[in-house]
């Protein structure tokens, strides 16, 4: 047990330590170098409703998107969840998940994440008002998930998934992998949590829309015609993501409990930056949450989120739960998300 307490705290210091040199040394931020974005959008509006800072806090299946290792920890046998988010510029975010625990062996999950769009005119130079074509984006994201807890203080996961997008005519697809791990302290029951998201593949776009016929010989009539040929198109990173935080409970009396939690996010596509909320419960029945997102990143359009939820028990074993939560995006719309949630 000690060895493992030296562990956690080994990985947590390098963490704090690399964070830190990279937040000095940094002095591009590489914003717009990956595709696959929909996976950076946060899931779960308790999570949200606390600015993302969702590292280290555990007992809900939202786990499985920011650290799986606390996917061990439900507090129920079993829950399934359904987020839905109209997300920026009419898009719409749509976030289901579900976990079981099997005595004596872990949990297991399986979450699903959409973003999509309606359908816009394909407008060209010569039929500026359409051309009578369609074209939308989608995306589409399945994990598979395990976390099981080694101990009775120290729990890891992983997921597995497959990413697509299309864009019209063209698609791309990869795989990736989370690994995350999740640590409660003798010290007031500190929890420490540590997570690396989407470490996979690359991906490219390819279609229909990258073939063209090409005249080598330079013009009609003059050697091999018709060539077919395709554009050349490049492949690029998904947004690959590090995160440790921490959360405790910062007060108790009778009824009332209040949670604090900051995390320490170093994405490979933009700086390093943090985030916090605190989550106050009232008989474990009704909750309210404040949170900020993005801390120490220049130019940032999220900041402040809040929210709110209720839990009712509908039997000894069986409850649901609904929570709200709104984020702050600056010169762009706010987001509200809604979160409708089965124990079982």
């Amino acid at each position: 047990m000690k060895r493992t307490v030296r562990v956690c705290a080994v990985i947590a210091l390098v963490g704090l330590a690399q964070f830190a040199e990279a937040q000095l040394s940094r002095t591009t931020t590489k914003v717009g170098t990956t595709v696959a974005q929909f996976l950076k959008i946060g899931a779960g509006a308790r999570s949200v409703a606390m600015g993302g800072s969702a590292a280290a806090m555990e007992g809900d299946v939202y786990s499985i998107y920011w650290n799986p290792g606390a996917l061990a920890r439900l507090k129920t046998p079993g829950e399934a969840t359904f987020n839905h988010t109209q997300w920026l510029a009419d898009f719409d975010y749509n976030y289901a998940a579900a976990g079981l625990t099997m005595d004596g062996l872990g949990t297991i999950g399986l979450s699903v994440t959409t973003l999509s769009m309606p359908e816009e005119i394909v407008r060209t130079e010569i039929n500026p008002e359409g051309d009578g074509r369609r074209w939308s984006y989608n995306a589409f994201a399945m994990g598979l998930s395990f976390a099981r807890s080694l101990t009775d203080r120290f729990s890891i996961g992983f997921t597995a998934k497959y990413i697509r997008e299309g864009i019209w005519n063209m698609s791309s697809s990869g795989f990736a992998f989370d690994i995350g791990t999740i640590y409660t302290t003798t010290f007031n029951d500190l929890k420490i949590g540590a997570s690396i998201s989407n470490f996979g593949t690359k991906m490219r776009l390819d279609g229909q829309d990258i073939s063209f016929n090409n005249f080598p010989s330079g013009g009609q009539g003059v050697g091999p015609q018709n060539v077919q040929s395709l554009y050349k198109t490049e492949s690029y990173d998904i947004p690959l993501q590090f995160r440790i935080g921490l959360a405790m409970d910062v007060f108790r009396m009778d009824e009332i409990r209040a949670t604090a939690s900051i995390d320490a996010t170093h994405p490979n596509d933009n700086v390093e930056y943090v985030n916090s909320g605190v989550e106050v419960a009232f008989d474990e029945m009704f909750f309210g949450r404040i949170g900020y997102n993005a801390m120490m990143m220049d130019n940032a359009e999220q900041g402040l989120t809040w929210g709110a939820g209720i839990q009712y028990q509908l039997n000894n074993v069986n409850g649901i739960k609904i929570d709200y939560a709104f984020a702050d995006y600056g010169r762009l719309n706010d987001v509200q998300y809604v979160t409708v949630s089965i124990t079982y």
